[in-house]
């Protein structure tokens, strides 16, 4: 190849890198397990159980904001990720959060916002005026009207689009939406990345109260992933970048797998429809299952009333029944050992001694939805080992209830590891398929149609632990780049 046509690839190269914002495709990041995996020990079973019940908390109560949406942002997902904003770019640790909708980070000057993490993170403030792409959204711009969803009758020239949220454990977060520059990674083939520029608009906290600003479980922000028009999968989707539909592999194991945004080819991943409406990703549970018989249930036992379904949460760590469900699934639960005592842990946690094979001892239970979809989980997934031979159940009576008194259906990752979990919201689905969490999944690149490994990665990374971490991975594809060198 001359030099005329070296020089002239180049160029088109750099064009296309310009103009790569505006390219169909699909979209990831990469996402660290807080636990890393399953640890022994009683203080993080209660760790656990306290992180579910602060998040319970805030996700389940009213929310109050001053230019409305319905997202419920909280502190207490377990996973993580790195995002990069602004011009100079600056890295931030955000949790990911299946039922937030929110993309917001602590800023310069936060009254009360976290200085310090016991997660070994180093805690950063976003700094509008520190960036040159930074700019604030005014009450009168399109994303302030489909927050509130429609315009804001207080409105005045130049007011920012401001946001308030109250939790039900007496916990607030509030500040004003900005929009600046993300780096994002693009996958431009089976395991080849480069960097991205996309212009998302995201919450800027200037004032926390309660436990966000706590250190225990201190991160700079949360990146929801609710169906809300203020998601970042709302946004990159609005903008043509990205259908919405995103998919993730939680490694019961090692602790990481995979998170990706677009249509999973392989494996295949059977659907139930998503309740109409709700809040949360909500699903119709029909029966369940212990050891190959079905639980004796009145009909209506999961009928939620308002708020219809089973919520699918992977910011939860157990699982929260009815009470009558859970009272049958331990009963039934116990009959292959029918001399075995169990005892209280911490004044809540229901644990037992067995020093034998766990998925031989104890039954698998098998949750029914609507099109026939299952939800199996193992012993290995519901029982945790606290000690040698000490196992806790991660089953657990629900008090949660609704405002009209039923009580809530909650399965969070015990129910969720080990399984390719897709939800589809531009066909309102969600689907689940067991799978090799550590191994790789195919997304399909819309614009072609073909389909490339997303795998889950391990590395080690000081600013977390000195340990090696898992990490998921949220991939863009652009298939004009691909063409080009190609």
């Amino acid at each position: 190849m001359d030099s005329g046509r070296c020089l002239l690839w180049v160029l088109l190269l750099l064009l296309l890198i310009q103009l790569i914002c505006a390219v169909n495709g699909n979209v990831v990041f990469e996402v660290h397990h807080k636990y890393g995996g399953r640890s022994k020990g009683k203080a993080v079973l209660g760790a656990l159980r306290a992180h579910d019940s602060r998040r319970h908390g805030r996700m389940l109560a009213a929310i109050d904001f001053q230019l409305g949406g319905d997202g419920s942002p909280t502190n207490a997902a377990l996973y993580y990720t790195k995002i990069t904003i602004g011009t100079p770019p600056v890295d931030y640790h955000v949790q990911v959060d299946t039922g937030s909708d929110i993309l917001w980070v602590n800023c310069q000057n936060c009254e009360r916002c976290p200085t310090k993490s016991d997660l070994n993170i180093h805690l950063k403030q976003y700094d509008l005026t520190a960036s040159s792409t930074g700019k604030t959204i005014t009450c009168d711009q399109d994303f302030c009207d489909a927050v509130f969803d429609g315009a804001n009758s207080n409105c005045k020239a130049g007011m920012n689009c401001q946001y308030s949220v109250s939790y039900g454990d007496g916990s607030r977060t509030e500040g004003y939406f900005v929009r600046d520059y993300f780096r994002l990674d693009q996958v431009t083939g089976n395991l080849q990345t480069s960097t991205m520029n996309g212009s998302i608009a995201f919450g800027c906290s200037a004032k926390q109260s309660g436990e966000l600003g706590s250190s225990s479980e201190a991160v700079d922000g949360i990146i929801g992933f609710g169906q809300a028009n203020t998601s970042i999968l709302s946004q990159l989707a609005l903008s043509g970048k990205v259908k919405k539909v995103f998919s993730h592999c939680l490694d019961g194991n090692k602790g990481g797998g995979i998170f990706a945004i677009g249509e999973v080819v392989q494996p295949k991943v059977n659907r139930t429809p998503l309740v109409a409406n709700a809040q949360h990703y909500n699903v119709i549970l029909k029966a369940v299952e212990v050891g190959g018989q079905f639980l004796n249930l009145p009909t209506d036992v999961f009928d939620t009333g308002s708020s219809r379904g089973t919520i699918i949460d992977s910011g939860t760590t157990l699982a929260y029944l009815p009470s009558e469900v859970y009272q049958q699934l331990m009963d039934r639960m116990m009959v292959r050992q029918p001399n075995m005592e169990t005892h209280i842990v911490e004044q809540q946690f229901r644990c037992l001694w067995y020093s034998g094979n766990i998925d031989d001892g104890f039954p698998v239970v098998n949750f029914h939805f609507q099109d026939s979809l299952v939800l199996p989980v193992y012993p290995h997934d519901y029982l945790f080992e606290v000690r040698d031979n000490e196992y806790c159940i991660g089953w657990q009576n629900s008090g949660l209830q609704t405002k009209d008194g039923k009580e809530i259906t909650l399965l969070g990752d015990i129910v969720l590891t080990d399984k390719l979990v897709l939800y589809d919201l531009e066909n309102q689905t969600i689907g689940w398929t067991q799978y090799n969490c550590s191994s790789s999944i195919k997304v399909r690149d819309e614009a072609t149609g073909h389909a490339y490994a997303v795998s889950a990665h391990d590395i080690s990374s000081s600013a977390f632990s000195p340990s090696k971490v898992n990490v998921l991975s949220i991939l863009l594809f652009i298939a004009a780049l691909r063409k080009l060198i190609a």
